[in-house]
């Protein structure tokens, strides 16, 4: 398997007014890539410029990022063209890598606004560095620039940020930096093509916790009525368990709901409830072993809620 890690810029309407801006609001217009095998060495490049088709005027923010002029952008080819040659340059066996989750949606967007095929039918598994370097190295939650990440660890600034080749290629040397296998096991999914079936659902078990991804449900109603979304199972031995605090929500958006397994102890479930881009609904859940510290802050949480209700029956 080998690693394409890619950058992207692009560029976007410079009053929003245009029609294209609700099913393109970015215009992928430079693609950088590094290709690195197992052992995360590089093995070959990709850079190309495209030229744009639907925002013919650079806009002020692309244009001090990347110090480019829409005249530079001339002799580029054409969006399509360049897909081509970076699906030939990807082959068939690959992990993306990017610095964020950002482009690998957008490069998706651009994708179907010009009806190339997807990448695949369904979630796309990915590494997102910029989130594995916080893991790696720092609270796990932060999420620092690329020049930060270059600069923590030391790594030689032999070109200039803000292009798409050299993003890919810092990303590239942030990437190789890695080497815990527990935070390597911790790939993300990119949600542009989501599940299309209950077949295709997504469950995986991470070192530390699970994630599933349900397919999409017409409504909120639907999506709270499925088994497996409100399912509560120990991931790590997959017996069922006993509920100690059912699901309730602090906002409309997310659940969170407390079981107890006779083997692992205290199981913590939160429940987001997301829009597609159909407007459709679906679900993302995570669950994880917690220990009753965390239990508490969940139940104090459940009884602040409860607090607030009763309050404003009484004031009524």
């Amino acid at each position: 398997m080998n690693y394409i890690v890619f950058d992207l810029e692009w560029n976007q309407s410079v009053d929003a007014t245009e029609e294209d801006t609700k099913q393109l609001p970015f215009e992928v217009i430079e693609i950088g890539a590094v290709k690195l095998n197992v052992a995360r060495e590089i093995t070959g490049t990709f850079h190309r410029l495209i030229k744009p088709v639907v925002y013919q005027e650079m806009n002020h923010v692309t244009k001090k990022l990347i110090q480019m002029q829409m005249t530079d952008f001339d002799q580029g080819d054409s969006f399509v063209q360049v897909m081509e040659d970076f699906f030939k340059f990807i082959g068939k066996d690959y992990m993306f890598c990017t610095w964020g989750p950002l482009d690998l949606m957008e490069l998706q967007r651009n994708m179907r606004y010009f009806h190339i095929p997807a990448f695949q039918n369904g979630p796309l598994a990915f590494y997102d560095v910029q989130k594995l370097f916080s893991i790696a190295y720092e609270d796990k939650k932060t999420r620092r620039s690329l020049e930060y990440g270059v600069d923590y660890l030391s790594i030689p600034k032999d070109i200039p940020f803000h292009r798409a080749y050299s993003d890919a290629y810092y990303t590239a040397k942030v990437f190789s930096e890695i080497h815990d296998p527990l935070v390597l096991a911790l790939h993300s999914y990119d949600l542009f093509e989501l599940p299309k079936s209950k077949k295709q659902e997504v469950k995986m078990v991470f070192p530390g916790y699970a994630k599933y991804i349900s397919r999409e449900f017409e409504d909120k109603t639907s999506a709270l009525e499925d088994r497996e979304v409100l399912s509560m199972k120990c991931y790590l031995c997959r017996h069922n368990i006993k509920r100690k605090i059912r699901w309730f929500t602090p906002n409309g958006k997310h659940y969170l709901s407390v079981g107890f397994c006779e083997i692992h102890g205290y199981v913590k479930a939160k429940i987001r409830l997301k829009k597609s881009e159909q407007n459709m609904i679906y679900v993302v859940k995570t669950v994880k072993i917690v220990d009753e510290t965390e239990v508490e802050k969940v139940k104090e949480k459940q009884n602040h809620l409860r607090e607030l209700r009763r309050e404003k029956r009484h004031s009524k």
